[in-house]
C-alpha cells in the first residue's frame, strides 16, 4: 500500500534549506494526507535528490521552486510518487483473503441474494495485487456469482502505480511474493519477461486517482471496504475523518479491514471490531 519510503541511501550532492522542506512537508500533506515529521528532512533529500538529477535541476531548491509554481504539474506528481512506497504483494498477510473466502464474501452474498449486486473498495491499492487478488478469490470460490454485477473500486494517491495496476502485467519476482503456483498457470499468461493477468480478471476492478485527505464525492456506497496499512502514515485528526468518510460510504450491513497494525476502535463508535477467523474486521454501526 501506498505509504513513506524508507530512506534511501544519503546524497551529498544536494541539500534541503528549512524553507524548501516546510513547503514540501506542506505540499505532501495537502496532496495525499501524508505527515512529514520534523526530523525527516532526510528522507526529502534523499528522495528527491533523484528528480533533481533527472530533470536537469542545478540544486533542491531549484526544483521546489519549480513546484511552488507548477503543484498541479507533472513535476506534482512525480514528487507526491518520490515520498511515498508502495510495498505490497498478492495475498498479502494471507488471513484476511481467507476469512473474505470463509465468512465474509458469504454473508455479503446471501444478504444481496435479489439484487445480484456487489461492490467492493479498496483505499490504497497501489501496483494492484490486492484489488486483483479479490478478483481472483471471487472467480475462483464464487462461481454462482458469474452473473452478478461486481465491481471492485481500486484507488491510490500515485499516479505510476494506477498506470502499472492498470495494465496487469508483473514480474517474474512479483508473482513469486504470494501467489499460489496454480493460480499463476490459470490466471495469468506469460507477456515476454513479465505475467499478464487474465482480462476477465482485470475488468473487474476500475482503478482511479483518490487522496484520501480530501472529500469523495460520488464515490458510492460499498459493500465491503480494504484499507489496509496506510492509515498508520496520517495523523490522528486526518485517520479520524478518513474513517469517518468510510463509514459514510460503507453499506449499513457492510464490512471494513485495516492493516494489522492499524485500529478504527475509539473513532466516534461508527465501527465495531470482530474477529472473523484470524482477522479482524470492522462493523458499521
Amino acid at each position: 500500500m501506498t505509504a513513506l519510503n524508507a530512506p534511501a541511501a544519503a546524497t551529498t550532492d544536494v541539500d534541503l534549506s528549512d524553507a524548501d522542506f516546510a513547503f514540501v512537508r506542506d505540499f505532501i500533506k495537502r496532496e495525499a494526507a501524508i505527515v512529514l515529521d520534523d526530523g525527516k528532512e532526510y528522507l526529502v533529500t534523499s528522495r528527491l535528490a533523484p528528480l533533481v538529477r533527472r530533470d536537469g535541476f542545478g540544486t533542491i531548491t531549484e526544483l521546489v521552486a519549480a513546484l511552488r509554481s507548477r503543484p498541479a504539474s507533472a513535476l506534482g506528481g512525480d514528487v507526491i510518487d518520490a515520498l511515498t512506497t508502495n510495498e505490497t504483494s498478492f495475498f498479502r498477510d494471507l488471513h484476511p483473503f481467507e476469512s473474505l473466502r470463509t465468512d465474509v464474501l458469504p454473508e455479503i452474498v446471501a444478504a444481496r441474494q435479489r439484487d445480484k449486486r456487489l461492490r467492493i473498495w479498496c483505499g490504497a491499492s497501489s501496483s494492484g495485487q490486492e484489488p486483483y487478488c479479490i478478483a481472483m478469490v471471487i472467480r475462483e470460490h464464487f462461481p454462482a456469482l458469474a452473473d452478478w454485477d461486481i465491481e471492485i473500486r481500486a484507488t491510490d494517491i500515485s499516479p505510476s502505480m494506477l498506470a502499472k495496476a492498470e495494465r496487469g502485467e508483473y514480474s517474474q519476482l512479483e508473482v513469486n511474493r504470494g501467489l499460489p503456483a496454480p493460480m499463476l498457470m490459470k490466471y495469468f499468461k506469460r507477456a515476454g519477461a513479465r505475467w499478464a493477468i487474465d482480462p476477465e480478471i482485470r475488468r473487474m476492478v476500475r482503478f482511479s486517482k483518490l487522496n484520501l485527505g480530501t472529500e469523495w464525492p460520488g464515490h458510492g456506497t460499498h459493500d465491503l471496504v480494504f484499507l489496509r496499512n496506510v492509515l498508520i502514515y496520517f495523523d490522528v485528526a486526518t485517520k479520524s475523518s478518513i474513517l469517518q468518510r468510510v463509514r459514510r460510504h460503507l453499506a449499513d450491513d457492510g464490512l471494513l479491514i485495516l492493516g494489522g497494525a492499524e485500529t478504527a476502535v475509539g473513532v466516534e463508535g461508527r465501527f465495531e471490531r470482530q474477529m472473523i477467523g484470524r482477522t479482524v474486521w470492522y462493523r458499521a454501526r
